[in-house]
């Protein structure tokens, strides 16, 4: 034989070794016992991932959800992946205490945000989660709100030239521009349009999500050697750098303002600071507190700055535009929200005063508008989690290391739990409604110990934008909900632009 003949003898010799283990595997034998498309040998499932497009990307777990009908399997490198997305599975998964590590997608995060709140898991995670736990205090709310309002006056004078003209609105940069000037000041103390670089960040920020997403449709990118081998690497990092300084140099800024109020570090709390200083309080200020305590580095203090202002004002973005839709198509939903702020309003002592927090509390209808808008919409699609330990869920053994994913979207349109789940029906969550099912059946901020942080944050800043608007204006119908095409992101979003137009009341 010759040399030639005998690589590939070997190479074959190895491949079928490399399909043996694969099939001996624990993975490969508890994968049995859920449904999903056929594995071929050595690519598993890989052929059903690789070349599609955002939109397919999408539409794939929406075509095996329907298929299946129950938790399905997909294997990949011989790791086995689970895919849920009813409350039976989900539940058991988000309520442990032991099941809180974030998948390997997570990792393609640790570049732009480190391993902060969101990425990491053990001891570290929960230490973050202790010092910045009392930045989102109910009476730290307050603090925000005065934020919201500002940032809302002005998005209201925005929308008013829209509406004199009549014009068709597209809501993406109006919402984006908005949540993420709420968010840097919220976060960093700082009001990003009186910045000399805040286009610079803003579009930096974007340009950040399409680079992650695009290693993150492309499993071979996942290895930093073929990343940094196709070039994308440098790009990337390229990106980083004016970000990652940006927010050092508001940090720095922040820090000496911060020693200049306050003498005594024991002194400090989240409450006394936003009473008794002249800056308003912001997250920032707890983490420069800890940094004084030396309970987290600098590195850590941009790590969870930069997560927050990342995670923060996309999701709330993609909330204020898929609510705005979903009211431009259902008037009388909009007119009695319209008559339930009236109701507020003239409650009050004065009614042109600005709302209180307490005003935005006695909001019912609204609350149950923003939970099935959630439900139909949720910001973060799908939630992904590595198992830590052999764990059985029913009667199935999920073997350690196996990736699950929780898809929320489909979770959240299980026709056993929302009857005709495409409907915008907000009755779904009156009270009675809600206490007939699984409160995993609906996680639009996750749930159980790894729970969004930030989800009274985010009602609160989504009350204050919704309030602002249906005061001023109607919201008109542009585009349909049946031309809405989805595409695969961290985060949900539109092949196409959404438009509203917007009338003065």
């Amino acid at each position: 034989m010759d040399i030639l003949t005998v690589v590939l003898l070997l190479v074959a010799f190895l491949l079928i070794l490399y399909e043996l283990r694969v099939q001996l595997s624990t993975h490969y034998r508890a994968g049995k016992r859920f449904p999903g498309p056929r594995a071929l040998p050595l690519l598993g499932n890989a052929h059903n991932l690789l070349f599609n497009d955002q939109r397919r990307t999408f539409q794939l777990p929406r075509g095996w959800a329907a298929t299946y009908g129950d938790t399905y399997r997909i294997l990949v490198r011989g790791i086995l992946n689970l895919n849920a997305f009813q409350a039976k599975d989900v539940e058991p998964l988000l309520s442990s205490p032991k099941l809180i590590e974030k998948s390997m997608i997570y990792s393609l995060l640790h570049r732009f945000l480190g391993i902060g709140l969101l990425n990491s898991t053990g001891s570290k995670w929960q230490h973050r989660r202790r010092i910045l736990t009392p930045a989102f205090h109910f009476n730290i709310l307050p603090s925000f709100l005065l934020t919201f309002q500002e940032e809302c006056r002005r998005l209201v004078a925005q929308i008013g030239q829209y509406a004199d003209k009549g014009a068709p609105v597209a809501l993406q940069p109006l919402a984006t521009k908005f949540t993420l000037n709420t968010i840097c000041e919220t976060a960093m103390g700082i009001k990003l349009d009186s910045m000399t670089m805040a286009n610079e960040y803003r579009s930096k920020i974007e340009a950040i999500g399409t680079m992650l997403l695009q290693r993150l449709m492309n499993p071979w990118l996942f290895e930093d050697f073929t990343y940094k081998l196709s070039g994308l690497q440098g790009r990337f990092e390229k990106l980083l750098q004016p970000v990652h300084a940006f927010t050092r140099s508001i940090i720095q800024q922040r820090r000496e303002l911060f020693h200049q109020n306050v003498r005594n570090i024991g002194d400090f709390s989240e409450e006394n600071i936003y009473t008794n200083l002249k800056q308003r309080y912001a997250m920032l200020d707890t983490l420069l507190a800890a940094e004084a305590k030396e309970q987290i580095d600098e590195d850590g203090i941009r790590e969870e700055v930069d997560t927050f202002t990342f995670e923060g004002h996309d999701t709330t973005s993609a909330a204020v535009i898929f609510t705005l839709l979903l009211l431009a198509h259902s008037p009388d939903v909009q007119e009695r929200l319209y008559e339930e702020l009236l109701e507020v309003a003239q409650s009050r002592t004065d009614a042109d005063d600005e709302f209180t927090q307490r005003d935005y509390t006695e909001l019912r209808y609204m609350d149950m508008v923003l939970k099935e808008s959630l439900r139909l919409y949720p910001p973060v699609p799908f939630i992904s989690r590595n198992i830590s330990e052999d764990t059985m869920f029913g009667d199935r053994l999920v073997p350690k290391d196996t990736l699950f994913n929780v898809h929320i979207f489909d979770l959240h349109r299980d026709p056993a739990v929302f009857p005709d789940p495409e409907r915008f029906d907000p009755d779904r969550f009156l009270p009675e409604c809600v206490a007939e099912r699984s409160p995993y059946a609906y996680v639009p901020f996750s749930a159980g110990p790894r729970n969004c942080i930030g989800q009274r944050f985010a009602i609160l800043e989504l009350k204050a934008v919704l309030a602002a608007i249906l005061m001023h204006f109607r919201i008109m119908p542009v585009t349909k909900r049946e031309e809405l095409v989805f595409v695969a992101d961290l985060i949900l979003r539109t092949k196409d632009p959404i438009m509203v137009r917007f009338e003065r009341r």
